[in-house]
């Protein structure tokens, strides 16, 4: 989980039934060029074993190099084979690599044999159950040791998540020798129960369900206040950045926040800059809602509840499961929020939607040309950069879809700055503004 399974979340999760963990999603290339980045981003103790590090990356040699430098601090080297995001498809890796066989081949056999500990895997499925077993025993030939099956294919992300494919999972699990994980659909431990029993798998992963509840695996629902505040003490001892510790919080408490009464204490926690801002937001939370935990006060859950908020089935303040809305609902939301626009002829600069919740105009320009505007599988493939990096040599980024100078934002303004350039790509206008300065200072001078 990139930003989010840092050392204290990690011994946080372990505390409350985890029994193995995975670093975050750690960048091969940037983590052997840079001791800064390293030393960030791979910190460990004593207590956090078994530990798995995960990296991603498309060159061979690089992610070998990478590994060799961790191999004495963890159990097993993951290849993480399953990112959807964007950033995943520019910088070539996760699960843009999955068509890439030949490549995987070389990148899983070559960290095999450079480092002493196990190379494992994780995937997500192709829609073909066939083709996605013919994958999973290909990284097994290859030198995979343990591959997890993420059951979602790498287009279900976002609003169009939707549900994991047990099916595929077990499917796999039938066709390889080597001990599996099963992720998807898990979000308290009657979902791992099931998940087992079924697929007949050998582990069982969260992520989504570990955030908004890390005692998931202890099959308990936390008080959210409670779970913060052991959290944030983890984070004393074992500093991480706030961005890291407000999102967590966020997960944590992301049902009392959907209550209109709380958005002071969701706007402390949106500026908090220090733990003690931190603390305050999870004391503040407490003090409202410890009279209704304790049963002193009966709660009412259609007091102070937002448009889009349903009847809860546990109270807001117990950490519980983030559940979306399937796909095909959230595609007819989309096309009746656009519909019904297309039917107002005002000029009003926001709109809202089925729930009541604004809509700025530049957000409906873009969702209809979601609606209206597929693009097709081909056009989406020729337009695409697929996955090409800076032109520096030395910078492992991905570069700017508008580049005008191939290359990431960061070598772009470098450029910018010692050549005297502008890129409209990036919005860096360094000679425009210099010329703007000049300009100004000579007619000072002419009016002095």
């Amino acid at each position: 989980m990139v930003d989010a399974s840092e050392l204290a979340w990690r011994l946080l999760s372990r505390r409350h039934g985890a029994t193995l963990c995975y670093t975050p999603m750690l960048h091969s290339t940037v983590f052997i060029k840079d001791p800064k980045y390293r030393k960030e981003n791979f910190t460990t103790c004593t207590e956090d074993r078994p530990l798995f590090v995960q990296f991603c990356g498309n060159n061979p040699e690089t992610m070998a190099a990478a590994a060799k430098l961790v191999e004495s601090d963890c159990d097993a080297i993951d290849i993480n084979l399953g990112c959807p995001q964007s950033i995943a498809k520019r910088g070539r890796y996760g699960s843009f690599l999955q068509e890439e066989w030949q490549l995987l081949r070389d990148i899983v056999s070559t960290m095999s044999k450079t480092v002493s500990v196990p190379i494992t895997c994780k995937v997500r499925v192709f829609e073909s159950i066939e083709k996605s077993v013919q994958y999973a025993l290909m990284l097994q030939e290859a030198g995979c040791k343990l591959l997890t099956v993420h059951g979602r294919t790498r287009e279900q992300k976002g609003p169009l998540t939707g549900i994991a494919s047990w099916e595929h999972i077990k499917a796999i699990r039938d066709a390889i020798s080597i001990p599996m994980f099963a992720n998807g659909n898990i979000q308290c431990l009657q979902d791992v129960e099931r998940c087992l029993q079924y697929t007949k798998v050998d582990g069982v992963m969260s992520a989504e369900g570990n955030l908004t509840n890390p005692a998931i695996f202890e099959g308990i629902n936390s008080v959210s206040w409670e779970i913060a505040l052991e959290y944030l003490d983890l984070v004393e001892t074992y500093p991480c950045p706030t961005s890291y510790i407000r999102g967590h919080l966020f997960k944590i408490f992301h049902k009392v926040f959907t209550f209109d009464s709380n958005n002071e204490e969701r706007q402390l926690l949106a500026t908090a800059q220090c733990l003690d801002d931190f603390k305050q937001v999870c004391i503040k939370i407490k003090n409202k809602y410890l009279p209704y935990h304790e049963g002193r006060l009966q709660f009412d859950d259609n007091e102070g509840i937002t448009r889009n908020q349903k009847s809860l089935i546990l109270p807001p303040w117990i950490c519980q499961p983030y559940v979306r809305m399937s796909p095909d609902e959230h595609t007819k939301k989309m096309e009746r929020i656009v519909n019904s626009q297309d039917n107002n002829n005002d000029s009003k600069r926001t709109f809202e939607d089925n729930d009541g919740n604004k809509i700025s105009r530049k957000k409906m320009k873009k969702m209809r040309r979601v609606m209206r505007r597929p693009v097709k599988p081909e056009e989406a493939l020729k337009n695409s950069r697929s996955g090409d990096i800076c032109v520096n040599d030395t910078c492992p980024n991905p570069l700017g879809g508008k580049c005008e100078y191939q290359l990431c934002k960061k070598c772009c303004r470098n450029k910018c700055y010692e050549e005297n350039r502008d890129c409209k790509g990036h919005r860096i206008l360094v000679k425009t503004r210099r010329e703007m300065a000049i300009s100004f200072a000579q007619n000072a001078d002419k009016i002095a």
